[in-house]
């Protein structure tokens, strides 16, 4: 069975940029098929980029250093 659906244009792109080969419905029941992905998929994302990882950490160790804990009183 076919249905219709409506996105808006900025959605679209976005869609049309993730497929590659093969149907809309295709890339649609690849990115919910709900299929955890494994976590060493990911190892050495930034093997490429670490002048960019290294900002990353200053910014997040920055805001942890902003971060602060309130108390409460029961």
């Amino acid at each position: 069975m076919v249905k219709v659906i409506s996105l808006s244009n900025e959605a679209y792109e976005k869609l049309k940029a993730l497929k590659r080969e093969g149907s809309f419905s295709e890339l649609v029941m690849e990115l919910t098929n709900g299929k955890k992905k494994d976590i060493m998929e990911l190892a050495g994302a930034f093997k490429d980029s670490a002048d960019e990882w290294e900002e990353i950490k200053k910014k997040i160790y920055m805001d942890r250093k902003k971060f602060k804990l309130r108390e409460v009183k029961f």
